[in-house]
């Protein structure tokens, strides 16, 4: 299966999401608390200025970016379960 085609049918082919919406439907944060956990390490996706360069600006995800991103929690999920069930 393939997580970027799957994102681009949610979200009838946008290119880039809305921050608001990718921390409504996958994070499940507000969107202050991405930003702290961003700046600080814990969440690992790149953050785009939509628009024009001030901080005002919209700010959103591009698609190929969050499928990375949840490929990659998936990965990390299935070590884990596969060392919980003493799998190589």
């Amino acid at each position: 299966m393939n997580t970027l085609f799957l994102l681009m049918a949610q979200y009838s082919g946008q290119a880039v999401i809305p921050i608001e919406v990718v921390c409504r439907d996958y994070l499940h944060l507000t969107v202050e608390k991405f930003k702290l956990k961003r700046l600080s390490g814990d969440i690992d996706i790149p953050l785009m200025r939509l628009g024009t360069k001030s901080q005002k600006a919209a700010l959103g995800i591009h698609l190929n970016d969050l499928a990375i991103y949840i490929d990659r929690q998936r990965e990390l999920a299935t070590t884990e379960q596969n060392k919980l069930m003493n799998r190589s």
